[in-house]
This record gives C-alpha cells, structure tokens and sequence, in this order.
C-alpha cells in the first residue's frame, strides 16, 4: 500500500470528499459549520468535527505537495508585515513574495527587531541589519510604493482572521496560514487582467493542478 493510501485508511467517506472539504475550507472564506451544510445539501452527512480533523491532517500534506509544484520565483522580492493580535498579545506576521505576488514564505513572531529579521531570513534565505549579515550584495530598497505587491497579498489573510474571529495562538496562525497560502496560490489568477477564455483556461489548469495533487497515487 502505498504511503498516500494509507493516509486514508479509516475513513468512511471517499477520497474524493475529503479533498472536497478540505479544498472549500482554505480556497473560500467558509467555517466548518458552512461547509457541513454544503454538503448535507449534496447528500454526505458529514459533521463539522470531521472536516475540521481533515482540514488538520490533510492539509499540511497537500500544501507540501503544491509548494514541490509551484514555478520558480521571480528575481525582485517584497518584503512586509502587519500585526496580529492574538489573546491580547501583539504578535507579527512577515510575508516575502515575488514580483508576480507569489508568495515565498511567512513567518509568525512575537516581536519587530533585528533578531526577528534575522530568524525569518534564515528561514527565507533571500531590515538593513539583518540583510547585512546575510545577503550582503543584495539591493535593498524601501519606499512607501514599492511594496504594494506584499502590502496587498496581506488581504486574503485579513479576511480570514475576521471570519475566524481572530487566530487562537502564533502556531495556531503559522500553520493556518502556511496551509492557506499553498492551496490559494494557484487559484489567485487576477481575473480582472485576464480575458475570459485565458481565465478559463489558467482555471482548468489550477483544477488539474489540485486534483493531481490531493489524488496523488490514487489516480489512474
């Protein structure tokens, strides 16, 4: 048997509605409760709990798979945080992403200094002080405009964290959104620059993509 079958030893719905669930619960801004009655209305009388135990288990597993797929990224990367407030406690969120608003990496931390700089560097391996130790013949600029790309691809996570009612804890957070960013990276086309059957066409792909992808090993 192979490793991914045996990851869905047990279950008593198929495959094909455990990606479903979990594909809902990180592609939309859905709660559990929301996705449970999706799919009573379908006629699978699963139970909140349960989608919330495959959102956990599967989830990291088939953003690992994604993150192997994903193209190269670009050579300009921007780089941003924004504050998340999680039991009273201010917390960080820095986000890289690439050019094309691809995004590279994130990292929760507790605090805004150089050493928080230089842990999500390392992690990163892309503020002044951090990128003199670390990449030191690498540009570095700053200007208010330069990081629209980053500063917009904060929104999606902004949504999320309104719908959710803020994030329980930093790893409650980082794993949330490590999970969240893979899953919706290839359904994020900006339809507002593409004509219809481009859009159409980049849909098909990323539905492939995801499918080849949740199904692996299972698929004929």
């Amino acid at each position: 048997m192979s490793t991914s079958e045996s990851r869905y030893r047990r279950h008593r719905f198929p495959v094909e509605v455990v990606e479903q669930c979990v594909w809902l619960y990180f592609r939309f801004a859905l709660s559990y409760r929301n996705i449970e009655e999706m799919m009573a209305k379908r006629g699978v009388p699963v139970t909140y709990e349960t989608v919330r135990e495959w959102c956990r288990k599967f989830g990291s597993v088939y953003a690992a798979r994604l993150r192997k797929k994903r193209a190269r990224f670009g050579g300009k990367w921007h780089l941003d945080e924004v504050f998340l407030k999680m039991n009273g406690v201010q917390h960080y969120l820095w986000r890289a992403v690439d050019q094309n608003g691809a995004v590279i990496d994130i990292l929760v931390q507790p605090r805004r200094d150089r050493w928080a700089a230089l842990r999500f560097f390392r992690k990163l391996r892309s503020y002044a002080a951090a990128k003199k130790l670390i990449l030191p013949d690498v540009e570095h600029r700053q200007s208010r405009c330069l990081n629209n790309r980053a500063e917009n691809s904060h929104q999606p996570t902004r949504m999320r964290e309104r719908q959710m009612k803020r994030f329980h804890s930093p790893e409650h957070a980082q794993r949330f959104l490590c999970v969240f960013e893979s899953i919706n990276a290839p359904f994020r086309l900006r339809r507002h620059l593409l004509s219809a059957a481009r859009h159409r066409r980049l849909l098909k792909q990323a539905f492939h993509l995801w499918n080849k992808t949740a199904l692996a090993n299972l698929l004929p």
